[in-house]
This record gives structure tokens, sequence and C-alpha cells, in this order.
């Protein structure tokens, strides 16, 4: 039998003090009665003996302590999943938010989801291609891995996060592909771009879609990339789907749990990061991955701005540790004019090896990709030393290294926000760069190699 409580003793921001209470269980939810008959819904935050700390999604204004009761509901956080989902926009909270009707839900799942066993995990090792030749190529994904991309403000993040979301897709494979995207504390034109993107390009067809806006609850925004990993997770072992989740921008979402954490009077960690960040992290971004004998997988691609473009900031760090490798959008490819502007050099896919190769991309993939690392880094260093030491400085050898810098960033990584390049294209497009350096330069590629895909005539 559920009991109503009217002894709370204390609101503090979105935080609620109750005392008296029996039988209350970390997690549940609960219901809020205020005194003008308006219902507020919570979850437990903490249980200390006859006391429970209630975090308020809605927000604490207009609470009365004397006359507000409280319901505790003996359940945790669900969210009510059906195939149905695909196509549809819903608000953090699971809400539907797209003036559809409403859902005929097959089951109702516990957002907060479990770890996946380690002995149950299967390697990632199949390629997903996002038509981005700097991610294809260079740092290429694979099903259940997570790759993070690191923006700074006013970099083009959300441009990258929907031109993904539009051409990601399985290679030679009839399985079934889904997306969904978690939009976590963006403002109202950034939530219009990506919903105007995804209706116009057809995207929305197989995405699922959770919009939390800037002026929402700051709770709001912990239970957004939840409510995204519990649905990829039904999409992807329920219904053998193979999904690619993508979250944006994770920065606002750590934000939030640092002004609960500040709200609760913890002693603060890092920057005034609570000392669980990392751990808090890591239950989002573990939940990727694909299951032994299971078909469908789940694959992360979570997007967060740098402060101050800080990579040793906190959020960006430890976010290092827990995925496999990121994606960096450079601010001096941006400022000129490359787009999308990956800067391939500190990026990094450490599972890049496993999902390239014959059978899943081509056999010179792993051979161009390394002499194209080796040879942008050389063309950097040669305009480099033009801009110390002047141009006839340079060797003949070092001005084709400079030349071909200078075109790698312009044909190569400059795709725009709308090509969509097959692996093939991207490839085929390396080895055309690649011929600008004399043959004797490509000492990374295999002479076999060279003869079948070189350019001839260069």
């Amino acid at each position: 039998m559920l009991k109503e409580y009217r002894t709370i003793t204390e609101v503090v921001g979105p935080l609620m003090a109750v005392e008296g209470v029996e039988g209350v269980k970390f997690d549940e939810l609960v219901d809020i009665q205020m005194q003008n008959g308006e219902k507020r819904r919570g979850q437990v935050l903490e249980i200390n003996g006859d006391k429970a700390m209630v975090q308020i999604f809605e927000g604490s204004h207009g609470i009365n302590l004397k006359d507000t009761k409280v319901r505790f509901l003996g359940k945790p956080l669900t969210l009510d999943v059906s195939e149905d989902m695909l196509g549809r926009v819903f608000d953090g909270m699971g809400r539907i938010n797209d003036n559809g009707p409403e859902l005929i839900a097959e089951k109702s799942l516990d957002v907060n989801g479990e770890a996946i066993n380690p002995m149950a995990r299967d390697y990632p090792d199949e390629f997903i291609q996002t038509g981005i030749s700097s991610i294809d190529h260079l740092n290429t994904l694979v099903r259940g891995q997570k790759l993070p991309v690191f923006s700074g403000s006013g970099l083009p993040h959300k441009e990258l996060a929907a031109q993904i979301a539009r051409q990601a897709t399985v290679l030679n494979s009839d399985e079934k592909f889904a997306i969904v995207f978690a939009a976590i504390g963006i403002t109202f034109e950034e939530a219009e771009f990506f919903m105007e993107d995804f209706r116009k390009t057809g995207a929305i067809d197989h995405s699922v879609m959770f919009v939390n806006l800037a002026d929402d609850p700051a709770i709001e925004r912990i239970a957004t990339p939840k409510m995204a990993l519990t649905t990829a997770e039904y999409l992807a072992y329920e219904k053998d789907m193979h999904v690619l989740v993508i979250m944006t921008d994770m920065t606002n979402y750590c934000e939030a749990l640092r002004e609960i954490s500040a709200a609760r009077r913890e002693v603060p960690g890092r920057r005034g990061y609570p000392g669980y960040l990392y751990t808090n992290l890591a239950t989002l971004f573990e939940r990727a991955g694909r299951l032994v004998g299971g078909k469908g997988s789940v694959t992360q691609i979570p997007i967060l701005t740098m402060p101050e473009d800080d990579i040793t900031h906190p959020i960006p760090d430890l976010t290092g540790y827990i995925t496999e490798g990121q994606i960096i959008l450079s601010r001096d490819l941006f400022n000129n004019g490359i787009h999308p502007p990956i800067d391939v050099l500190p990026s990094l896919s450490r599972l890049k090896d496993k999902g390239t190769g014959e059978g899943k991309t081509r056999k010179d993939h792993a051979a161009t990709m390394n002499q194209l690392f080796a040879a942008y880094a050389e063309g950097k260093q040669a305009k480099e030393l033009a801009v110390v030491l002047g141009e006839s400085a340079l060797s003949e050898t070092d001005k084709l290294y400079a030349e071909f810098g200078e075109r790698f960033e312009k044909e190569y990584v400059n795709q725009g926000n709308y090509t969509n390049r097959t692996i093939e294209e991207s490839l085929d497009l390396g080895w055309e760069l690649l011929s600008i350096l004399p043959r004797t330069e490509l000492k990374r590629i295999k002479d076999e190699m060279l003869d079948e895909y070189l350019p001839k005539g260069e």
C-alpha cells in the first residue's frame, strides 16, 4: 500500500527533503501533489535512516512545505517502448513531443539499464560508413564502439551530428539500422535545425529523437541520455537492429550534474564537478556494445563542447579515458573554411584496425590510412618551416609535401555538410592525393599495392 507523506522539511533548488519515510528505495519514483492540485514527478536521490532526498523533475518553485503531499511509487523511472517509436520526437523525459498519437507500449523499461556482462560482450569489428572521409578512412567507426566528438564553442558540431545521422549506414547488409538522437540542453534554434534537417532529408523515418531544451529543468538533462540509451538497447537487443546513438551536448549533461551536486552540498572535485563524474559518465558510455550471439548493436557518438577549447578540462579528459578514441574539431580549419573541420592528426579511433581490410572495406585501407597520416604530418611541418624560413629554404620534396598538405585539407577533409562519400570514393581520393608525392616517399605501402592502385602517369 502506498503511503502519503506531509513531512517535507526543506526545499533547496531542485531538491526536497522528506522525513519519517518507511521502505523507500534509491532511484524510486515520487509523485508530488502541490497545494493547488498541480502534480509533479521526482526521484529518490539519497536515503539516510527515515529521511529521503528527492530530486524534482519540474523544479521546486511554488512548493508549500506544509500542504504538499509526497507519495513514493515503489518503482524506478521507466520508459514505455515500442518499435513505433521510430519516426517520432519525444521530450527529455520520454513524453511525446510531436503532436502525434500516443504510443501503444510493448513494454516498460527501467531507464537506468544494466551493465553488459563483460563475458557477454562481443568485440566490435564491423565497419559503419558515415560518408565522411576523415572518419571512415582515417578514424574508422565500428559497430558497438563509442567514439566521441570533441568540439569547441561555435564550431559546427551540430552540422556534423546531423550529417552523421543522415548518412550513417551499415555496408553490404540488409539488416535494420536506426538512429537514436538525444539533444541535451540545446537552444530552441538548434532543436529546430535538427528536426527540420531530419524531416527534410527523410532521416526521421529511421530515427527516434529526444529533445531537451536549455530552458527545461536541469534534472531533465540527467534523464535524457538514459531515455535515449534505453530506447537504443530495446531496438538493438530485442528488435535486432544496429543502432547509432548520437548525444549532443554531453557538456550540458555534466553541468546539470554539477548543479545538482552543489544543491546537495557535496564536496566538489575538479573545477566544481562532483567526484563521481567519471563513474557517472561511464554508466552511460558503457551501455554501447554488441552481445555474443546477438544480431543487434549499440554504437555511440557522444558530442561535447570543450570549455575554452581546453582538452584537459575534466569533461573531455574523463570522456577520453572511457571511450575508444575521439574525433577533434579544429578552430583553425573552421576559420579557413574547411567543413567539417576535423583535425585528423590528434583524432583517433582505437578500434579502426578491427573494422577495416578486405571483406569489410578494401585491402588497401590500412596502408593508405597510415601513409596519409604520415604525409599530412610531413606536409604540416613543411608549411610551418616555410613560414619561418621562407619557401626558398624548402627542398623539392618538402615543397611537394606542403602542396600535399594544402590539397589534403581542401579536397579530402573539406567535403561540405551534404557530400556523402562511399569508402571507395574516400580511398580513391586518398590515392589521387598520394600521387602528388614521389613513389619513393610512399614507404608505408607495399610495392604490389602501389602497382595496383597508384594512379599511372604521375
